[in-house]
């Protein structure tokens, strides 16, 4: 076989049923072979940045690989943004890329760039294939590297000339890399001590992750806060992860996140951190975090271990079975006392907004949860809405909220939705976007006509780019600089509805709150591509609770918007 086609047998021998990219010189040959076996879905986008927010969109949903493809030079440079979002979200995405020709490495060939170089600060790992003969094993290691431990995007650079070579398929059957070995088991003396400090502690709270979602532990964590009668805050990554409707849940901490998690968090006795990593939107001002607390962090990647914040019980290994075996050392208790606590914090300060006749965000977002039954997979941009749609959908199952964390990227929403869909097709799939961050991946409105995806953009469209207005209207005393989206005044460029009738798709503007549920209802019963609605909401709402940059957990803003 030549180069092209092991390739593509080889993802067929690791289940890939479906990729995302575009064609271009270097990767010519791989297409052409894309061309004679239709077993792998090849979806067309119109960026390759969208490609790659596709495959973790795709990744997140469903837990499985995702797959992206471009060609050498602009084609692999425009994977970066969306590789960097996987990278620092933890997620499993196999990127390929053409390469000129191995004669040609290193002259400034035609549509040429260092890839490797350029995404290894943005990869797990990354690859240079210089023969063919070491093509299949090369995609059975990445497949192993970027889901195992904790998983992460990989690359493979692939010469045009090695595409082209032939040689005899043979693909193995294990992976055996020297120095790559993921410790899954946490050390039984190590987890004993953390249920000893568990079973002492009389106001414990779990903080978890989006490790939780990606060992697929959220019922093994569950079961342990049911059995300790322990609250659980989540980051943004770890939404779904424990349901919003336990009695134990307190929703999200640390910058937007809820005054009574916050307050949980800084009035603990005990930290259990499961799948986290204490990132500074989460700590808050660092010498003031938590200070009474002993901490227990229980991660696979030792490197986030007292990275951060100094721990106490450090247990490395695979959160799942590490929470099998603290469950069985965890003692029965009700702590009644702490949670009478939280129940006032919770009665004094709850998630809300002003309820009027204007339009307002929140409102949009609860009316696409009690429209959905909360049974949708959400996709955020990044902004403002991103911490609306957080607070205000009602999540109780992992993998059904896909947002950018660490990175924060803006114009990863819209893409990762599409990648949604095709991983679980059977599931209703909306993104809820900002005006400013849907324009930055609006082409693919043409990837979703052409191939009929029914997905719903719901653009809580404020004029601004609202989460930068927030900061300048709290701590830069209103000065707007360079944050208005439309013209003079108060018109908004564009209109979204139009041009996602241009695009062939159903396009439908919502001006007053008497008219959000009829469009939503309007979105959803539209099977045959992509609806975009446009909500005018109010143009200057802000994003409360809210930590200021600098300030602990406990000097929350929360202040009504």
């Amino acid at each position: 076989m030549n180069g092209a086609k092991i390739l593509l047998e080889s993802l067929k021998k690791e289940g890939v049923k479906v990729m995302f990219g575009i064609c271009g010189g270097s990767v010519i040959p791989v297409f052409d072979e894309l061309y004679k076996d239709k077993n792998i879905n090849f979806v067309l986008t119109r960026h390759e940045q969208a490609a790659a927010h596709m495959a973790d969109g795709y990744a997140r949903a469903t837990g499985k690989a995702g797959v992206c493809l471009a060609t050498s030079g602009p084609g692999a440079t425009n994977l970066v943004t969306g590789l960097a979002t996987a990278y620092l979200d933890s997620v499993p995405v196999v990127a390929i890329t053409g390469q000129v020709a191995t004669s040609l490495v290193g002259n400034d060939a035609f549509q040429e760039a260092d890839t490797t170089g350029i995404t290894r600060p943005v990869t797990k790992h990354n690859y240079l294939v210089t023969d063919v003969k070491d093509l299949a094993r090369t995609v059975k290691e990445a497949f192993h590297i970027a889901r195992s431990g904790r998983p992460g995007p990989v690359l493979i650079d692939l010469p045009v000339d090695v595409q082209r070579s032939d040689t005899s398929f043979s693909y193995p059957e294990k992976v055996e890399i020297r120095g790559y070995k993921p410790k899954i088991k946490g050390h039984m003396k190590q987890i004993k001590a953390a249920a000893a400090a568990i079973n002492s502690s009389k106001r414990p709270v779990i903080y978890a992750g989006g490790g939780v979602i990606l060992s697929g532990a959220s019922e093994h964590l569950k079961k342990f806060a049911d059995k300790g009668k322990i609250p659980v805050t989540l980051t943004l990554m770890g939404t779904g992860a424990f349901p919003d409707t336990s009695p134990l849940s307190l929703g999200m901490l640390g910058m937007h996140g809820t005054f009574y998690a916050n307050k949980a968090m800084q009035e603990s006795d005990l930290i259990i951190a499961v799948g986290s990593r204490f990132d500074d939107r989460v700590t808050g001002r660092l010498c003031d975090f938590a200070k009474e607390a002993k901490i227990i962090h229980i991660d696979i990647d030792p490197t986030s271990i007292s990275k951060t914040v100094k721990v106490d019980i450090p247990i490395v290994g695979d959160c799942k079975n590490i929470l099998t075996s603290l469950t069985r050392l965890t003692e029965s208790r009700e702590r009644d006392k702490w949670h009478k606590k939280i129940g006032s914090w919770k009665k004094k300060c709850p998630i809300t907004y002003a309820r009027d006749d204007k339009l307002r965000p929140q409102y949009v977002i609860e009316q696409i949860d009690k429209l959905t039954r909360g049974n949708a997979v959400i996709t955020t941009e990044v902004g403002q809405h991103q911490m609306w749609a957080q607070h205000f959908y009602t999540y109780t199952k992992p993998r059904t909220f896909l947002s950018s964390g660490g990175l924060g990227t803006m114009g990863y929403g819209f893409p990762a939705a599409v990648g949604a869909r095709y991983g679980r097709p059977r599931k209703t799939v909306v993104c809820i976007a900002g005006d400013g961050s849907f324009q930055m991946n609006i082409q693919e409105l043409a990837t979703c006509v052409v191939n009929k995806i029914p997905v719903v953009v719901a653009v809580l469209n404020n004029n601004f780019l609202g989460m930068v207005r927030q900061w300048q209207d709290l701590f830069f005393e209103k000065r707007y600089s360079h944050v208005c989206l439309g013209k003079s005044g108060c018109e908004r460029v564009p209109d979204f509805a139009k041009v996602a009738q241009a695009y062939g798709a159903m396009g439908i503007r919502v001006e007053k709150k008497s008219q959000v549920r009829g469009a939503i209802k309007k979105a959803l019963e539209y099977k045959d591509g992509p609806a975009v609605i446009d909500f005018l909401t109010e143009r200057e709402e802000n994003v409360y609770p809210m930590v200021p940059a600098g300030a602990a957990l406990d000097e929350i803003m929360i202040e009504m918007a």
